[in-house]
């Protein structure tokens, strides 16, 4: 069982890997495609809400609020992107031993070098730019995700309240 285990652990990390390339794929698309597809989701919000609170918006007043909104839903796209990457790192990390600050920074480091190797891929990108305020929104995504791992992991494996009942069972 053990043998099965430390050949597993490895694929732990595959998760991030396809994480890191669909960042890559979606930084790929052109500046157009990638607002498109960010409007669509925009609208698709406005018109959801509006559905929900019976507004009856018109086509022009929807368009200009998903107008409204489309910069917040493309960063809060980025910041969830980085928060999944995080994730997707900080739990192998974990499984090989690898907690608290270490966890943080080591986690932190290959996110936050992620993000500024997608930006700098973006800058070949037709329609598309660097941006350093792109990072620091990348970052504080994969700094949630890392907290919520440690959280997670924390509380589910150092739970005191836990603890006691497995001692209760084993005195039985």
């Amino acid at each position: 069982m053990k043998l099965v285990i430390a050949l597993l652990k490895p694929l732990s990390f595959l998760p991030a890997i396809f994480m890191m390339l669909l960042i890559y794929g979606f930084s790929a698309q052109t500046g157009a495609v990638s607002g498109e597809l960010s409007y669509k989701i925009s609208y698709q919000i406005v018109e959801t809400k509006n559905e929900i609170l019976g507004t009856n918006k018109s086509y022009d007043e929807l368009a200009a609020e998903a107008d409204s909104i489309h910069y917040y839903v493309r960063k809060a796209a980025h910041m969830t992107e980085y928060c999944v990457l995080a994730i997707a790192i900080s739990f192998p990390l974990y499984v090989y031993r690898v907690r608290g600050i270490w966890l943080v920074l080591l986690a932190g480091m290959v996110c936050v070098g992620f993000a500024g190797l997608d930006e700098y891929h973006q800058s070949f990108v037709g329609g598309r730019g660097p941006s350093v305020k792109d990072v620091g929104i990348d970052s504080i995504g994969a700094l949630i995700g890392i907290i919520l791992v440690q959280a997670f992991c924390w509380s589910t494996l150092h739970n005191p309240a836990g603890k006691r009942r497995k001692k209760k069972k084993r005195r039985r």
